[in-house]
């Protein structure tokens, strides 16, 4: 980039649901900041970009990409080689592209249950003689072809290596606008940038800290789904009986869920030093149920224990549900499979 050339912006879209993109436009009025700031290079949701014209840069031409989405298909990971090695900065925009998200929980199960679920036991599909999407179909017209499904989903720094994270569920418009100013000031003003490697955006305590509502010693006898109570407005939500992933998450968000009533979902990933988000908030139940007392014989407490425990619906899609890709689970074995279509 020369000294008088404006820096390229490039976002994609992978397997997501659309938010990250939307959640640029939170920036409000930086928008034009942006577009001040930055040439397009790369943006398929908003303008008219080919494949093609990102093959024709050089290598490096894009200044900063900003990747949402998992990789869940080959597609995607094509893609992910491609602006990886046309772009000087990689950020893994979001939950989805940092830790898998809602994408990777299919990584419970396998390819081939998946499809069944989508195209053949699906109550509202129409499809009698159970036909499933192929790579490659040959019609009159000649071959047509679509990307390859993949039997497990993985977090964009699994496929190419990334520069730089900015979590959430999505990204909050100011962690968007810090991200872009840290590039371009270091770029425009030789402003010193982060490690690589670095989570922008987000701090370094759990999201309990930034939390407002009064704690106290927990003791836990049942869990609630949220439509079950009520909850008061200014109890943690956790002592409530309501799952709460801020003891596991790193904050940032500024508590927007507890804040209202809803637990932390834990979309900004594991604190600090944490390697495993699900493992660590469920050590941190198991310190919280409160199930009969240490005078009860072996068998009795643990049946009381698990009887709390049963009143935790989907314990692997909340404890997991932002995080499975980056676990140490990353999959579960299926029916023998490694989660790659190979024998365990």
């Amino acid at each position: 980039m020369t000294k008088n050339e404006k820096p390229k912006l490039a976002m994609y879209w992978s397997s997501s649901c659309g938010g990250c993109e939307v959640s640029v436009l939170n920036i409000h009025e930086k928008i034009l900041t942006v577009d001040e700031v930055f040439d397009i290079a790369f943006f398929p949701c908003i303008a008219d970009f080919k494949t093609k014209d990102v093959e024709a840069y050089p290598d490096g031409h894009i200044t900063v990409c900003l990747w949402n989405g998992a990789i869940r298909n080959s597609e995607n990971e094509e893609m992910a080689h491609l602006l990886r090695k046309k772009s000087t900065f990689m950020v893994a925009f979001g939950s989805c592209a940092y830790e898998g998200c809602i994408p990777a929980l299919s990584n419970l199960t396998s390819k081939e249950a998946t499809f069944n679920t989508v195209y053949k036991d699906n109550p509202t599909i129409d499809n009698p003689e159970g036909i499933i999407p192929l790579t490659s179909v040959q019609v009159p017209e000649g071959e047509l072809t679509i990307p390859e499904f993949y039997n497990t989903v993985k977090s964009l720094d699994q496929v190419v290596d990334v520069d730089y994270y900015l979590p959430g569920c999505p990204p909050e418009p100011e962690q968007i606008w810090a991200v872009l100013q840290v590039i371009v000031g270091a770029l425009l003003e030789g402003a010193p940038l982060p490690p690589k490697g670095s989570i922008v955006g987000a701090s370094n305590v759990a999201v309990c800290e930034g939390c407002e509502r009064e704690k106290s010693e927990k003791a836990i006898d049942r869990f609630y789904r949220p439509y079950e109570i009520v909850p008061e407005p200014d109890v943690c939500l956790l002592e409530q009986g309501l799952v709460c992933m801020g003891l596991a998450t790193r904050g940032g968000c500024g508590a927007l869920c507890p804040s209202v009533g809803i637990g932390c979902r834990g979309c900004y990933g594991p604190m600090p030093g944490v390697e495993d988000q699900g493992a660590k908030m469920l050590s941190a139940i198991a310190s919280v149920i409160s199930a009969g007392h240490e005078s009860m014989e072996e068998a009795e407490l643990e049946e009381r224990i698990q009887t709390v425990v049963d009143t935790i619906a989907d314990p692997a899609g909340t404890f997991y549900r932002f995080s499975m890709a980056h676990s140490l689970l990353q999959r579960a074995k299926v029916n023998g499979s490694n989660g790659k279509g190979e024998a365990a």
